[in-house]
């Protein structure tokens, strides 16, 4: 029996660790096509004898087009593929021309670079097609590739792109519904996670209880992140018979999830932890029993009888202690409210999207986020980073402004890569292009390339042993080849270390495989490396800077515009006047600016900068974490609530938490100016509107309304509290 659950657990944990197999199917179609490019092209150089280099260039392409193609729709995913071959062509015909003119040819690859960075403007399809002309140039300099060898590169290029169509979307091409089904079975993993994450909070000693309120809050983001995956895989019509109606399910199941997070840290961070003598232990037992109940219902591989059965025997552990207390505040109300999301989130589970209160009763706790104390100093979204200054000229585009960022970066690494060594100076150039791929902002190069220069040396000293160990035993060389480079394509997504650290493993070996093999040249690869992350964080420093924290406001500038939007919409559509965009879909746009939000803040949070005070960045997130819950909440009951008679009380308190929002981005953005907005609390307009929904006839749609004014309390709570926190008491409403 131990042996079954510790099995149920481990498939649990693995189903939650790659959302959908994503990074699984993306690593697996990327080596098969790679495997069968370069067999192809190994036959053809068995009749033409041209160099094994030529084969390389066949499965780098093939690596390119699964790295570089991201669209979602099979049928767009498709055709950039198919585009992909003319600039892949032009590019090795241009280059394999010019390679023997030196001057001229690095000259036309710094421009191939910036037009790659500057498509990116155009979506996913400009980001594939800039990124199949760089390679392959790129591929022609390192060959040192001569006319004789033009066509079989053509062939080599269509080759790879070809292998990629055939094996990514034609033999394993991914159906809809199967996709959809295991991005399920994630949610359902992350829920478990969560679950579980609560119910070691609950028995939390006070020593612990920080660690325990910061595994909460990362399952709370791996939950959210997941069910972002899941409405995008929603947004393919032949996934599921009812697209809409399963969107909202699993909203509603997340939103029970975060609520019960929600109350359980509002709990602890109240009473202590289980052994500060706050919780009677009689209801901290029947909270942690039901918890391991809705756990153990919510593993995978748990049939939906027994999962039924195990929420049902969990709603009734907690049923007594889930009925209305009789003093509003308190331990008894508080234990109340955590019994209450334990009801509400077995019934998500099990029934799937009734519409039914979705925040639970009881007022808003103490935090919004998992803090519980006070900050014992100012917020860091406050203070100037050192040697920073607002130089961005106003309106130019990112894309823009990284085209020329990586025009001057990699012309600097071509000077200087060649001053290092004329034979290597490519990877010091395709170290600086790299480092600005996905980035937005000094911080994030900076980040990168940390990453990627210590992935490297990593990879070196692995590299190395592995090409000792293996010796000269071609067939055991190319296996560990295709093993790394595996490995390499798996973790692309998860960490640039890692990605470096395979890579580098794959050239290693690779260089045995062609006799190359040498101490003094991977030297010279960490060397070449460092010098292209040095050119890159000089351009990004130098050359039409952003700082990390510009880039960090705008996206809380798109965050909070998306809440706003939200909530106008929901307040619309309770009202009966029906909004141009459903309130559900900006919920989901709100939901993708607050992942952007998040990354963004990353480099602000990385432990080498030592910045002080970086945890003001970390509680900005969790209180907009909390800001965005609720008004998904609020969007999801919109679908189902009408009370046009409302509008009179509800716009103004509407109005006022949104005009709060706007008060908040100004503190956050250190607006200081009288033309500032002011955050003042709209209890008195929330109270209003609370007084017209309570004496509301139907006790059903009654209790749907005070819902909705209850979700729009908690934002206005969770806004106001935390800009109370950023500023002088006295500068906000009471």
């Amino acid at each position: 029996m131990l042996f079954r659950a510790r099995f149920a657990e481990l498939r649990t944990a693995l189903t939650g660790l790659d959302p959908g197999l994503v990074r699984l199917r993306l690593a697996g179609t990327a080596t098969a096509a790679m495997v069968l490019a370069a067999a192809v092209m190994s036959g053809v150089r068995l009749l033409a004898g041209f160099p094994v280099t030529v084969v390389l260039l066949g499965s780098v392409l093939a690596m390119t087009g699964n790295l570089a193609v991201n669209e979602t729709d099979q049928r767009a995913r498709r055709l950039t593929t198919v585009l992909m071959l003319g600039p892949a062509a032009a590019a090795v015909v241009a280059g394999t021309l010019l390679a023997p003119y030196r001057v001229l040819a690095d000259v036309v690859f710094v421009a191939v670079m910036v037009a790659a960075v500057y498509v990116r403007r155009f979506g996913p399809r400009g980001v594939a097609l800039g990124m199949s002309a760089v390679m392959p140039f790129f591929f022609t300099q390192f060959l040192g590739a001569n006319l004789a060898q033009l066509p079989w590169l053509v062939l080599a290029t269509a080759t790879g792109i070809g292998a990629t169509l055939l094996v990514r979307d034609v033999v394993f091409a991914e159906r809809p519904e199967r996709a959809l089904e295991r991005l399920l079975r994630a949610f359902r993993a992350h829920v478990h996670a969560l679950v579980d994450a609560v119910a070691d909070l609950l028995q939390a000693r006070p020593p612990d209880l920080e660690d325990e309120l910061e595994d909460v809050q990362r399952r709370r983001t791996r939950l959210n992140e997941t069910a972002l995956l899941v409405a995008d895989a929603l947004e393919d019509e032949r996934a599921a018979a009812d697209p809409e109606e399963l969107a909202l399910r699993v909203l509603d199941a997340e939103l029970a999830a975060e609520r019960l997070a929600l109350t359980a840290q509002r709990l602890v961070c109240t009473l202590g932890g289980a052994e500060a003598g706050g919780m009677d232990a009689d209801r901290g037992r029947a909270l942690v029993a039901a918890l391991h109940g809705v756990s153990a219902a919510s593993a995978s591989g748990t049939p939906p009888a027994l999962g039924t059965t195990l929420l049902e025997n969990a709603t009734k552990r907690v049923a007594a202690l889930a009925a209305e207390p009789e003093e509003p505040v308190g331990e008894a109300a508080r234990v109340h409210r955590v019994a209450f999301a334990v009801v509400r989130l077995a019934d998500a589970l099990q029934t799937a999207g009734e519409p039914d209160e979705v925040a639970g009763p009881g007022g808003a706790g103490r935090r919004a986020g998992p803090e519980c104390a006070e900050p014992a100093e100012g917020d860091a979204a406050r203070e100037e980073e050192p040697g920073e200054a607002d130089s961005e000229p106003p309106g130019l585009r990112i894309t823009t402004r990284q085209a020329v960022q990586v025009g001057v970066a990699t012309s600097l690494a071509i000077v200087v890569g060649e001053l290092v060594s004329p034979a290597r100076w490519y990877w010091a150039v395709i170290a600086a292009f790299i480092v600005f791929a996905g980035t937005s902002s000094r911080g994030d190069v900076l980040s990168r390339g940390y990453e990627r220069v210590v992935g490297t040396i990593g990879g070196v000293v692995a590299g190395m042993g592995l090409a000792v160990l293996v010796g000269d035993h071609p067939p055991l060389v190319l296996a560990l080849l295709f093993c790394c480079a595996f490995l390499a394509l798996y973790l692309v997504r998860v960490s640039q270390t890692l990605m470096a650290f395979w890579i580098t493993a794959v050239l290693a070996l690779l260089y045995g495989l062609i006799g190359q093999f040498t101490l003094a040249t991977f030297v010279l690869r960490v060397e070449e490396t460092a010098v292209g992350v040095a050119m890159g964080a000089l351009a990004g420093f130098l050359v039409l800077p952003k700082r990390t924290r510009d880039a960090f406001e705008e996206a809380l500038d798109e965050q909070v515009d998306a809440v706003r939007a939200v909530l106008q919409a929901a307040a619309d559509r309770i009202a009966g006047r029906e909004p141009q965009t459903p309130p559900v879909e900006l919920a989901r746009e709100a939901g993708d600016a607050l992942g952007t939000l998040r990354q963004r803040a990353k480099p602000l949070d990385r432990a080498f900068l030592r910045r002080r005070g970086r945890t003001g960045y970390q509680r900005a997130l969790r209180a907009l974490t909390a800001v965005d819950h609720y008004a998904r909440g609020l969007a999801r009951l919109s679908d189902t609530v009408r009370e046009p008679g409302w509008a009179a009380t509800l716009d103004p308190a509407v109005e006022r938490v949104r005009a709060n929002l706007d008060g908040l981005r100004a503190v956050l953005h250190h607006g200081e100016s009288p033309a500032a907005p002011t955050v003042a609390s709209a209890e008195d307009a929330v109270d209003t509107a609370e007084a017209y929904a309570s004496r509301v006839q139907d006790a059903s749609r009654r209790a749907e309304l005070l819902a909705a004014v209850r979700l729009l309390r908690r934002i206005d709570q969770a806004v106001v509290r935390f800009a109370t926190d950023l500023t002088a008491p006295a500068a906000v409403g009471a």
